[in-house]
Parts: C-alpha cells; sequence; structure tokens
C-alpha cells in the first residue's frame, strides 16, 4: 500500500509538470493538483494506520505480558504458601 501512495504521489507530480511545461489547459492543472493532493493524503492516512497498527501490537503485547506476570507472582505465592 506504501508503495502504490508512493507511486500514486510521483504520478501526480509528473501531470503537474507536464501541464505546467506543456502550456496546458486550467482543467489539466487543477485535475493533477487534486490527483496529487489526493495520493498525498493517502499516504499521510497509510502511514498514520501503520503507526497505529504498531502501537496497538505493543499495547498487546504489553497486556499479555502483564498477564503472565500476574499468573507468575501467583504461582510464586502458592508455592510459597506450600511451605
Amino acid at each position: 500500500m506504501f508503495v502504490w501512495c508512493g507511486i500514486l504521489f510521483g504520478l501526480g507530480i509528473l501531470a503537474f509538470m507536464d501541464s505546467i511545461f506543456n502550456m496546458g489547459e486550467i482543467f489539466r492543472t487543477v485535475n493533477s493538483v487534486l490527483f496529487m493532493l489526493l495520493s498525498l493524503g493517502l499516504l499521510v492516512r497509510t502511514t498514520s494506520k501503520m503507526k497505529e497498527r504498531r502501537i496497538e501490537h505493543y499495547e498487546s503485547r504489553i497486556h499479555s505480558l502483564e498477564q503472565q506476570v500476574r499468573k507468575m507472582e501467583a504461582d510464586s505465592r502458592r508455592a510459597q504458601a506450600d511451605f
């Protein structure tokens, strides 16, 4: 997904450069700018979702480690009570 966003943004830049250097009409310029902005928005959204997913993974890992610590503490208390 990240690669496709980069490709879309690059194509938007190329379309914008083409409209400037070939003295394109107003519609072509506006179209290329919209294309470039939409692809940039997609790129930002994708990167933010990737960061969110990474944070969620860390949170779930922390939760599972906390459960393991609680279980080990309970087991050690039982072992101490048995003596």
